[in-house]
């Protein structure tokens, strides 16, 4: 499950999983990662351009931030494959993920046990990414409809305060490269993901 609907108000309102990175959308560079995966999900707007066989669907109100992404992208999913048990939950400008990363949180949350909801990694920082993890649908959807009933609905929601429900296992990145949860909001971290796509060309 993709959130592609961000405004890139620092690229000068361009849609950002659209800019190219290496080449190639960023988006395109997500869906790379997560090919191993099905059904795939993309919440964003009719422009970008999709593989045969993602579903796409948008926020409502379109415009109404992440939470609110993830709550319209669940509900495709649900709707489309009933009965999946996880879900990846990624942001559509993420243009260094990576297969394996995405298969070391679907491994950490596999051996988690029943008392975790989901695994994100943690930064150098010690912060969540909580926009680069795996989730128990389950636990997922009752968190989304927890807030929707306590704030009326999900548009404006915080990501803290969605997975403040959650019980989450925090991951550290082990691998070597670039970290996987690195994301372009500024020119600046578009010519850093150039120069490490150009590195890996």
């Amino acid at each position: 499950m993709v959130l592609a609907g961000g405004r890139g108000s620092r690229l000068g309102g361009v849609v950002k999983p659209g800019i190219l990175v290496g080449g190639r959308p960023m988006l395109s560079r997500v869906l790379d990662a997560t090919a191993g995966m099905s059904p795939r999900v993309v919440v964003g707007p009719d422009g970008l351009a999709l593989p045969a066989g993602v579903l796409r669907t948008v926020e409502s109100p379109p415009g109404g931030g992440p939470v609110a992404g993830a709550g319209a992208g669940l509900s495709a999913l649900i709707r489309d494959a009933p009965g999946t048990a996880t879900v990846a939950l990624l942001a559509g400008d993420l243009p260094m993920l990576t297969a394996a990363a995405l298969a070391d949180l679907t491994a950490t949350l596999g051996g988690a046990g029943t008392d975790v909801d989901g695994a994100c990694f943690l930064d150098e920082g010690g912060r969540r990414q909580l926009l680069c993890g795996v989730w128990r649908v389950e636990a997922l959807a009752a968190a989304l409809d927890g807030l929707a009933a306590e704030r009326g609905d999900l548009s404006g929601a915080s990501m803290r305060a969605l997975f403040a429900r959650l019980r989450v296992r925090d991951v550290r990145w082990t691998g070597s490269g670039v970290p996987p949860w690195f994301d372009c909001d500024t020119e600046e971290d578009l010519r850093r993901a150039e120069d490490w796509a150009a590195g890996d060309s």
